[in-house]
């Protein structure tokens, strides 16, 4: 039966016996062999009761058997939920009560904290360890390596992924068929990817950098990629030499930069470095280009769109900006009330329109509806402007959301927590420059009347409670918050005056 993304992507490769990831440990695993495995997981799935449009999800180590799950889903029709491993009991309890999965997958160190949350939601529970091991794999050893394609056309949903919201109730962003291989179609041609390409990848797979954009533009291309399981300096250092391309976060680069090791002689046979996610500094920007003569391509994407925008690969990539709209993607500069488009060179709220675009936000009609012009133009949120000559900028976000290190995070649902603590009257959260992260969360406090709230003991208390990548790297007191004549929390003010404090 037709399947819009298993037939581009996975069905080309099913006699592929060339080579498609390259393991940390040595040896590798060919096109074939991987889409064997994943027919054997999509087996797995379908007795587990799941059929198409139904939800998986998915809180594991990164390895080759959590990319397969990815591939028998699309394969069985059934819809990809991936989950940050960072994510807490209570954030992965709101994720599959609020998806409604029928399975979930988790390790075995989670199993017993998840088994809960399972079983309270009907769902099955199965493990799937970093090495590949767990009771999914092992349910999967007998079963054929051949599944009968789940019909699905462009417009069904092949995952979700869930994004924060600023009252801290997160949002399942339906992604299609459509939206996920129209996005890799572009980057494949956009940044000239061939099945000679062997891209070095160091990032999450529960990620949209890590899946959508760099495994999928492998799979479409049919390039290989060293597959890494974590970031580590040493690994890309001891693996660039056999790479053509990397994707990265400001993190990889600032990282690399900081080892002697990593020189133009390293970088010299690499043809493409990409970074997104979060801002790169214009010095980052320069120094790389300085130590190896290669100058970054900085995109721009978000959870709901995948990429938007890219700076050429032919041509000027300007640093502090995001390049041009890809083909076929509409990017206009309007007023945040009205959506009028405003004028070139002015800031406004970035609004983007086209076949990457998700469908909206799961059992949320209402606030889909909010973030939708009448004209299909999705509002972003992010302020920026397009210059006399193209170029995006990004210049701050309507919503004060903090990117760090590439994960999203609203300042309301830390802000939530900080204001529960003994002492604190009210707080404000911000996001300030990071050397590594490109932004780093901090918290402003302003103690109760004759109180002087501990802040060690807060971060304590809120350890456990939300994700680490969430919590603040800094807390600072304050007698009281700037405000505005309406009475409005000035975030500007607090960026401003504390710019500096996780410098260097």
């Amino acid at each position: 039966m037709a399947n819009t993304l298993y037939d581009a992507l996975f069905a080309p490769h099913e006699k592929n016996t060339g080579v498609f990831l390259h393991l940390k440990e040595g040896g590798n695993i060919a096109y074939e062999a991987f889409l064997r495995m994943a027919a054997q997981f999509a087996h797995v799935i379908s007795d587990a009761g799941l059929t198409a449009g139904d939800r998986l999800a998915v809180q594991v180590a990164k390895s080759p058997e959590a990319l397969a799950v990815y591939a028998a889903c699309v394969r069985s029709g059934v819809i990809f939920l991936p989950l940050n491993t960072a994510y807490t009991r209570a954030e992965v309890g709101y994720f599959v009560e609020n998806s409604g999965a029928k399975l979930v997958l988790c390790d075995s160190s989670s199993a017993d904290a998840v088994a809960e949350i399972a079983a309270r939601n009907e769902a099955a529970l199965m493990t799937l360890e970093a090495d590949g091991s767990g009771s999914f794999t092992q349910a999967a050893q007998s079963k054929p390596t051949g599944f009968d394609t789940a019909h699905r056309d462009g417009g069904d949903l092949a995952a979700f992924l869930y994004t924060s919201g600023t009252t801290g109730r997160s949002k399942g962003a339906m992604l299609t068929h459509d939206n996920l291989l129209s996005n890799a179609r572009s980057l494949v041609e956009y940044w000239r990817f061939s099945s000679d390409d062997v891209l070095l990848h160091a990032l999450p797979i529960f990620h949209t950098h890590g899946l959508f954009v760099a495994m999928n533009v492998s799979l479409l291309s049919g390039c290989s990629a060293i597959f890494l399981p974590a970031f580590n300096v040493d690994d890309l250092i001891g693996n660039m030499e056999n790479a053509t391309a990397m994707m990265g976060v400001p993190t990889f680069y600032t990282r690399l930069l900081d080892d002697p090791r990593f020189t133009r002689e390293l970088a010299q046979h690499m043809r493409l470095f990409v970074s997104g996610s979060a801002p790169l500094l214009a010095e980052t920007h320069e120094a790389f280009e300085a130590r190896t003569g290669h100058r970054i391509l900085e995109r721009y994407g978000m959870t709901e769109t995948n990429m938007n925008t890219s700076n050429p690969y032919d041509g000027e990539r300007r640093a502090g900006t995001v390049g041009f709209p890809l083909p076929g993607v509409e990017v206009r500069v309007a007023d945040p009330d009205s959506g009028t488009a405003i004028a070139s060179g002015d800031i406004g709220v970035l609004e983007v329109r086209g076949p990457n675009v998700f469908k909206g936000y799961w059992q949320m009609l209402e606030k889909t509806k909010e973030e939708f012009r009448d004209d299909g133009f999705f509002i972003t949120g992010d302020l920026g402007k397009i210059d006399a000559d193209g170029y995006v900028h990004i210049v701050g976000r309507q919503k004060d959301l903090i990117i760090s290190g590439g994960y999203n995070i609203y300042p309301k649902e830390i802000e939530l927590l900080l204001d529960e603590q003994e002492g604190v009257l009210e707080s404000a959260v911000i996001g300030v420059p990071h050397p590594d992260f490109g932004e780093g969360v901090v918290g402003v406090i302003v103690p109760q009347p004759g109180k002087s709230p501990d802040t060690e003991a807060i971060m304590a208390a809120i350890n456990g409670q939300i994700a680490r990548f969430k919590q603040p790297k800094r807390l600072v007191t304050l007698n009281e918050l700037p405000r505005n004549t309406m009475g409005k929390v000035q975030k500007n003010a607090l960026r401003d005056q504390f710019a500096n404090l996780l410098a260097g």
